[in-house]
């Protein structure tokens, strides 16, 4: 019996292997505009899938596309997604310091508009592509880009499901929430410091008011950034990893698009 088993076992992990193996993961940099501003957004698809996939927009934490964006585009694409990752700072910047990275960031929270404009091009990018069904799109964001796609669902864009990880939720335009028709995910640190109690009961407040179809995942022993392991583990900075934080909220994820791209 205990032969069998191994023998199973071996057998799986071929099987597996050659899975891995018929995926050919394509990745690209795609330029695009908004207005006059050029952008350069990152796709990542399976060119061994045929017809029409659903697409997933992943919006950038507060130092724009990085390596830890491609990632995730990657891995949504081995599980047959076509992501594009936008771009909204614009093409070529990408700050480097805490400073900078936070006055780049202010420029597009102290302006909303701009905010919106900026990620429903990239979802306008996104659509183009031929190996994407229109009808089936959803947005992920991390940190700021948690904030950006809860934006662009209050801006009314037609996508079947926003994720916010671990960002912002306040937002100047309480009353655009009648404006959205997405569903709406939260995964969020359940002790995030910059996250106020206000700005939660607010955000509460305003879902509900507007009847939005919303989930809120709390995550016990999770502060800030808690998806990427590059934010370290002392969470006394108030922006820490947490392994059980990522796993779960990615499983999350997982079960929210099944429930959102359903045939």
């Amino acid at each position: 019996m205990k032969k069998l088993s191994i023998a199973i076992l071996f057998f799986l992990a071929f099987v597996a292997h050659l899975a891995t193996q018929a995926q050919q993961i394509k990745t690209q940099l795609v330029e695009y505009k908004e207005g006059s501003t050029t952008l350069e957004g990152y796709l990542a698809y399976d060119a061994s899938k045929k017809g029409k996939l659903p697409g997933v927009l992943v919006v950038h934490e507060w130092n724009g596309i990085s390596d830890y964006t491609k990632q995730r585009c990657e891995q949504l694409a081995k599980m047959g997604y076509v992501a594009f990752a936008a771009d909204i700072y614009g093409k070529g910047v990408r700050p480097k310091t805490p400073e900078a990275m936070g006055a780049e960031a202010g420029k597009y929270k102290n302006n909303v508009p701009l905010l919106r404009q900026r990620v429903n091009a990239a979802l306008t990018q996104l659509k183009k592509q031929t190996n994407v069904d229109a009808a089936k799109v959803a947005a992920i964001g991390y940190c700021f880009g948690g904030t950006t796609v809860l934006e662009l669902a209050r801006s009314g864009a037609d996508v079947a499901g926003v994720v916010s990880f671990h960002g912002g939720l306040g937002t100047p335009n309480v009353a655009d929430a009648h404006n959205i028709k997405a569903k709406v995910l939260v995964e969020h640190g359940a002790i995030d410091p910059f996250v106020p109690k206000t700005e939660l009961d607010g955000f509460f407040k305003e879902m509900n008011d507007a009847k939005v179809d919303y989930q809120f995942v709390a995550h016990s022993g999770a502060v800030h950034s808690f998806t990427n392991p590059d934010a370290g583990t002392d969470i006394s900075k108030g922006a820490a990893y947490n392994a059980a934080a990522d796993r779960r909220s990615w499983a999350d994820m997982q079960q929210f698009f099944a429930e959102i791209f359903k045939k």
